[in-house]
C-alpha cells in the first residue's frame, strides 16, 4: 500500500469528502441496527400491558421488568464506550447486537417474572453498549458541515424501530396470551444481523491510526474516495476547509495521555462531561418513563388493551417528522441551541398530555410529546461524539449513556409511585420538569457545528 500524500493527514482527506455511496452504506448498516435496538426497547412496554393482563403481574413486578433492561443497559454502555475505544468499534457493535439479540430470543421462553427480569438484565447489556459505539463510528466518518445532520439521521433510525415494536405490539401481541412470546421472538433478528455488521462496515480510520494500523487506515480512505470518484488523492482538490475545533482557535493545545473515565473529568473536560451527563439523566428519565409505561397507563385510565396499542401506534408515527426538523435545526442553528429548544418543546408537551382528556386530544399531545422528545433525542446524540477528542470519544459516549440509563431504572419504578399519588397530571407534570433542567444543562455543551472533530 502506497504512503498517503504528503501534506494532507489521512482524516483531512476524509474530512474533505462531500457525503458518498460508502457514507450512505455506513449510514444504512448503523441505522439498521440502531433500528433493531429500538424495536427491542419498544417491544417491552406492549409486553409489559399484556403480562399485567395474561400474568396477573403487579405494577411493581412490571416496573423491575422494564428497569431490568436499564440497569444492563447502564453497564453496557460504559463498557462497551470502554471497549470500543480499546479493541475498535466495528467489533463491539457487532458483538453487542450478537448479544442482545440472542437474549432476547431467550426472553421469549420466560416461565416467570424473575426469570424475563434476569434475562432483560443480559438483553440491556448488548442494548446499551450499541447505541453510543454506533453513532461515535458514523461521526468519525461523516463529512464535518453536515455530521449533525447525518447523526440525527442515524438517531431516526429509532422511530423506523419503535414503529416496528408498535406495528408488532398492535398486530401480534394481542393474538393469544403468548402473543408477547413471539413478538420477543422476533427480537432475535439482531443475532443474525450482527454477522452483516462484522463483514460490511468499515473501521474508523482514526481508531486505526490511534493503534497504528496504517495501511488498514490507509485502505479505508481509499475506498470513500473512490466512492467519490477520487482516483489520485494526491491531486484531488480539497473542499471547503471545516472551521478548526473552539480549543484549537482558542489555541488550546490537546491534552494527551491515556484515556478512560477519569479522563474525562480532567480540568479541560469536566464542566462539558457535568453537562452532558445532566442532560442524558434528565432526557432518559422523562422519556423512558412516559413511552415505556405508555400502553399500560392507557389501559389503567380505561382504554381497551387494542384501542391503547392503537393510540401508542399513532403517537409513536410522530417521532419522524421530529428526526427531520431536528436534523435540519442542527446545522442551522447549532447542536445546543436545537437541544435546548426541543427539550423546551418536550416540558410544554409532557404538561399538555398530562392534563389532557378526550381521544383527540390525548393523541394529539401525545404526537406533540413525541415530536419534540425525539427531535432533542437526535441533537443530543449528534452533539455527544463531537465533545471528546478520538481516544476519549467513545468512552465518553459511552459513559454519558450509562449515567444516563441509571435514570431510565429509576423511571419506570418511578412512574407507579407518581400514578399513585398524583394520578396522570402529576406524573407528567414530573416529566415536563426534569425536560426544564435538561434543556438548562445543554447550554452548558460546547458547540461544534462545523467543526472537525478533535484529534
Amino acid at each position: 500500500m502506497s504512503a498517503p500524500p504528503v501534506g494532507r493527514t489521512r482524516t483531512e482527506r476524509l474530512d474533505a469528502l462531500p457525503f458518498t455511496p460508502q457514507h450512505r452504506k455506513l449510514l444504512v448498516g448503523s441505522g439498521v441496527g440502531w433500528a433493531l435496538d429500538a424495536m427491542d426497547v419498544g417491544l417491552i412496554s406492549f409486553v409489559l400491558a399484556q403480562l399485567a393482563v395474561v400474568w396477573g403481574a403487579s405494577s411493581g413486578q412490571l416496573s423491575w421488568v422494564a428497569s431490568a433492561g436499564f440497569i444492563g443497559m447502564a453497564i453496557g454502555a460504559g463498557l462497551g464506550g470502554l471497549l470500543a475505544d480499546r479493541i475498535g468499534r466495528r467489533q463491539v457493535f457487532a458483538v453487542t447486537l450478537l448479544v442482545y439479540g440472542l437474549a432476547t430470543g431467550l426472553s421469549a421462553l420466560s416461565w416467570s417474572v424473575g426469570a424475563l427480569i434476569a434475562l432483560r438484565v443480559l438483553v440491556g447489556l448488548g442494548l446499551g453498549a450499541e447505541l453510543p459505539v454506533a453513532s461515535t463510528l458514523v461521526s468519525e466518518f461523516a463529512p464535518p458541515r453536515i455530521r449533525g445532520r447525518v447523526i440525527v439521521l442515524l438517531e431516526a433510525f429509532w422511530a423506523v424501530g419503535w414503529t416496528l415494536a408498535a406495528l408488532i405490539g398492535f398486530f401480534v401481541v394481542p393474538l393469544g396470551d403468548d402473543g408477547w412470546r413471539w413478538a420477543l421472538a422476533l427480537g432475535a433478528i439482531p443475532a443474525l444481523y450482527s454477522v452483516v455488521v462484522r463483514l460490511g462496515l468499515p473501521e474508523s480510520v482514526r481508531f486505526l491510526e490511534g493503534r497504528g494500523r496504517h495501511s488498514e487506515a490507509e485502505a479505508t480512505v481509499r475506498r470513500f474516495e473512490t466512492s467519490a470518484g477520487v482516483t489520485d488523492p494526491a491531486t484531488a482538490p480539497a473542499a471547503a476547509t471545516p472551521e478548526p475545533t473552539a480549543d484549537a482557535a482558542a489555541g488550546v493545545p490537546a491534552e494527551k495521555g491515556a484515556g478512560g473515565v477519569a479522563a474525562l473529568w480532567s480540568a479541560a473536560l469536566r464542566r462539558r462531561t457535568a453537562a452532558l451527563w445532566l442532560v442524558w439523566f434528565c432526557v432518559n428519565f422523562s422519556y423512558y418513563g412516559a413511552f415505556i409505561w405508555l400502553p399500560t397507563v392507557l389501559v389503567a385510565d380505561g382504554f381497551s388493551l387494542v384501542k391503547s396499542f392503537g393510540y401508542t401506534l399513532l403517537i409513536t408515527l410522530a417521532q419522524l417528522p421530529g428526526y427531520a426538523a431536528s436534523a435540519i435545526a442542527v446545522e442551522r442553528i447549532g447542536r445546543r441551541r436545537t437541544l435546548a429548544i426541543f427539550l423546551t418543546g418536550s416540558a410544554v408537551a409532557a404538561g399538555l398530555f398530562g392534563l389532557a382528556s378526550g381521544d383527540g386530544w390525548i393523541i394529539a399531545t401525545g404526537m406533540l410529546l413525541s415530536f419534540f422528545n425525539l427531535g432533542a433525542w437526535g441533537a443530543l446524540y449528534a452533539v455527544t461524539p463531537e465533545v471528546y477528542p478520538t481516544r476519549l470519544r467513545a468512552t465518553g459516549a459511552g459513559w454519558a449513556a450509562g449515567f444516563g440509563r441509571i435514570a431510565s431504572v429509576l423511571a419506570p419504578l418511578a412512574v407507579p409511585l407518581l400514578r399513585e399519588a398524583g394520578g396522570t397530571v402529576a406524573l407528567f407534570s414530573v416529566f415536563g420538569a426534569v425536560f426544564v433542567v435538561a434543556a438548562v444543562g445543554a447550554l452548558f455543551l460546547p458547540e461544534r457545528r462545523g467543526q472537525v472533530l478533535q484529534e
